[in-house]
């Protein structure tokens, strides 16, 4: 017998309503649904409108489809939780496919203690791997501290590591922050916007900042049992190198100085030399010497939008 939970799931999305018909269909699996799911359409036609007015059989959720007003996944999502009538709510990708009792081990991992405020899911094809020689030794630099593991954690200059899936761990390992692409929030735990205005388009980052604004008063964790396949699609968002290293740089910065309020002299030569660990990674390979150029402008650009915005802030009004 299926069970329907005080859940509102929020999905943002665009063009992508195959993807989106084959998340439907898994969540049309799970023995826990949300009451509602609150899906926010930047698309340019009707098939995702389409696909949310049509009956999928196995789903119990009620399916509000609304137009978005301001395209992007953080503009989408205020805009979904707006919407949302319930006291959970959880934050979806369109992209993605639960496995059996998801929805159920994600909740009751929430309901596990009143402190925790956020739970996310084990994402089965993005895991954390053990880091290299070189890799380790940039974590130490930046973590300050050695660590037998650095999964879970937010490091350094907001340098975000995925949860480990590890068998001989337990269903719920304690984290650092949470990716919006599974998440299980208390209402009572978000802020107010979700997100800020700082995060549009591709909106990198912005999963790392509400997690972080959450974890100041709350607990987080990782529901290693509740898992899902995250298919990813591609996007004009992830075929501009230029906007996505500039994106990384500002968001970054944001998140280093503002959420986590980490503003000195080394913090700062954290950021300088992650930035220029990444660049280093590019010259592996030959696709990664042909984007250089790109991204190599795109930081440029990163930079100087960073020094305009504190040049504002710092100016007499």
């Amino acid at each position: 017998m299926t069970v329907q939970l005080p859940i509102s799931a929020l999905v943002p999305t665009r063009h992508r309503s195959l993807p989106l018909a084959r998340t439907l269909n898994s969540l049309a699996q799970q023995s826990s649904q949300p009451i509602e799911m609150i899906i926010v359409d930047g698309s340019d036609d009707d098939e995702t409108q389409r696909l949310c007015q049509s009956s999928i059989p196995g789903l119990l959720t009620q399916i509000k489809y609304y137009r978005a007003t301001e395209i992007g996944a953080a503009t989408q999502r205020n805009q979904a939780i707006d919407r949302a009538t319930q006291e959970f709510i959880w934050l979806m990708d369109d992209d993605i496919l639960l496995e059996p009792e998801c929805l159920a081990r994600l909740w009751d991992a929430l309901q596990s203690s009143p402190f925790i405020g956020g739970v996310n899911a084990m994402i089965t094809n993005q895991r954390y791997l053990p880091p290299g020689r070189i890799s380790r030794t940039l974590f130490q630099f930046l973590h300050g501290k050695v660590e037998k593991s650095y999964a879970g954690k937010c490091i350094g200059p907001a340098l975000n590591l995925l949860p480990e899936d590890d068998h001989t761990l337990p269903e719920i390992v304690s984290v650092d922050w949470l990716n919006t692409t599974c998440a299980l929030y208390r209402r009572e735990a978000l802020p107010t916007p979700l997100f800020s205005a700082n995060f549009v388009g591709y909106s990198l980052m912005e999963d790392v900042t509400l997690s972080l604004i959450v974890g100041k008063h709350w607990k987080l964790a990782n529901a290693r049992t509740a898992r899902i396949f995250h298919d990813s699609q591609p996007g004009d968002h992830k075929n501009n190198p230029a906007i996505l290293a500039k994106m990384e740089l500002v968001n970054r910065h944001f998140v280093m100085t503002r959420i986590l309020e980490r503003q000195n002299l080394r913090d700062y030569l954290n950021l300088t030399i992650l930035q220029l660990f990444e660049i280093a990674a590019l010259l592996q390979d030959i696709k990664g010497w042909r984007s250089l150029p790109a991204v190599l402008s795109g930081k440029i650009n990163g930079l100087a939008q960073i020094l305009r915005t504190e040049q504002l802030e710092s100016t007499p009004k």
